[in-house]
């Protein structure tokens, strides 16, 4: 599964080279509140930038590993790449954070930024960062960093949060001291005790405010495995990503209803209850989204691409649980129910066994099996034998060809049959 994503992040890569100039993320963050990996909201990661095309090559996450990787810099967008990939590499070999972010001290301008619940962070290569440690006794440390290689070692609380302003960007000039106070907000928060998914909301606030890096990239829940996805990157090529400092939908406090803008510009009140609709911002938004709460369940799709079916199955899923509990065999029979109605297309029936259930991080990961014979849905589970079928098809085809005789040379039938009257 980790070689198939990589090899999708490589094509993503090496497409956005060969067609556009790719950004580099100019605020990468990785904040660890639980180093033991219990907690499913205990370690996060972000990128985020003033310039155009923030894709999600900015904030890998290996869902297996529970690693992410962060990029950027200054320099040319194939020697990042090939950073990108030796770090991963590195990650996947058994490396420590920092072995693996010592890989980009080969390439010249880039930063590499990685981390995890239980290997720490790390940033290597051409950056200007704080690294924050939190210790037992709630003493916050924030050390400013520049190039070569900074660690937050594992086993400890704390972040590593990376700023530099974008040539272009109002707020030129910014970057320093916000990277300075976003630090010190950052273990303050640690300290008191907010799960780190929280806190790189928070953070995404503060720099988005107050240095114009404002443009998603996205966010990671190390532990529990969830992304942002592609909520915040740009949808069109030589664009930036959506502001995270502005309003991104608005919802119903009640039955949760909601809407994105900017369609939500034309609703106050829910259309269900009349209950004034709450506007969410986009850093709240990335907040929701990666953050693990006792109604909400993670769900993860395996074996296939095909449009609609993540979130048909995500829907299914989180219905199931709420209804039965975690039971891998309720949850595939309601996907193979639905599969049956019509619901899912493109995906074959799964059995109990390809179901993985996680409930300390209250995570549901579905196995999806290809379809055989290029089959757009799988066979229908009749009540008889389609030997039985077969021999029916074949009656029907004898009729029908009596049928074509007899429209064919009705008029030569109908003479003979008259002659022998006479």
């Amino acid at each position: 599964m980790i070689q198939n994503n990589l090899q999708r992040i490589l094509v993503l890569l090496v497409t956005l080279v060969l067609l556009v100039n790719t950004s580099a993320a100019t605020c990468n963050m990785v904040i660890i509140t639980d180093p033991t990996g219990t907690d499913p909201n205990g370690a996060a990661a972000g990128s985020m930038s003033f310039a155009d095309n923030m894709f999600q090559s900015t904030f890998i996450m290996s869902k297996e590993k529970h690693f992410t990787v962060l990029s950027g810099g200054e320099g040319n967008e194939t020697p990042r790449l090939a950073a990108i990939v030796e770090t991963i590499k590195r990650l996947n070999n058994g490396a420590t954070a920092s072995e693996a972010a010592s890989a980009a001290s080969s390439y010249s301008g880039i930063r590499v930024m990685t981390g995890g619940p239980t290997i720490g962070a790390a940033v290597g290569g051409s950056f200007d960062v704080y690294v924050v440690s939190v210790a037992g006794d709630g003493t916050i440390t924030a050390t400013p960093a520049s190039g070569g290689l900074a660690t937050l070692p594992a086993g400890q609380k704390g972040a590593i949060i990376h700023l530099r302003n974008t040539h272009g960007n109002p707020q030129y000039g910014t970057a320093e001291t916000v990277r300075q106070e976003t630090a010190i907000m950052i273990g303050k928060m640690i300290r008191d005790g907010y799960p780190a998914t929280e806190i790189l909301g928070a953070a995404f606030e503060e720099v988005a405010k107050d240095s114009g890096e404002k443009y998603g990239g996205g966010g990671n829940n190390l532990v529990s495995s969830i992304t942002s996805g592609d909520m915040f990157t740009p949808s069109k090529l030589n664009t930036t990503g959506y502001p995270m400092d502005e309003p991104y939908s608005k919802e119903c406090p009640v039955d949760g209803w909601s809407i994105a803008y900017p369609a939500a510009e034309n609703y106050q009140t829910c259309p269900y209850d009349g209950t004034a609709l709450k506007t969410v911002y986009a850093y709240e938004a990335l907040a929701n989204k990666i953050t693990v709460t006792s109604n909400s369940t993670t769900v993860s799709v395996y074996g296939t691409d095909a449009p609609g079916v993540y979130e048909t199955t995500q829907e299914i899923v989180q219905y199931s649980v709420k209804k039965t509990g975690y039971n891998s065999a309720t949850i595939a029979k309601s996907i193979n129910n639905a599969i049956d109605n019509g619901l899912l297309v493109g995906v074959n029936y799964i059995e109990p066994k390809d179901i993985n259930i996680v409930e300390n991080t209250r995570s549901v990961g579905v196995y999806f099996k290809p379809l055989p014979d290029h089959r757009t849905s799988p066979p229908w589970n009749l009540p008889i034998s389609t030997s039985i079928l077969d021999i029916v098809g074949s009656i029907q085809t004898a009729i029908g060809l009596i049928l074509i005789i007899l429209v064919l040379f009705r008029s030569t039938l109908i003479s003979s049959f008259l002659k022998k009257r006479r």
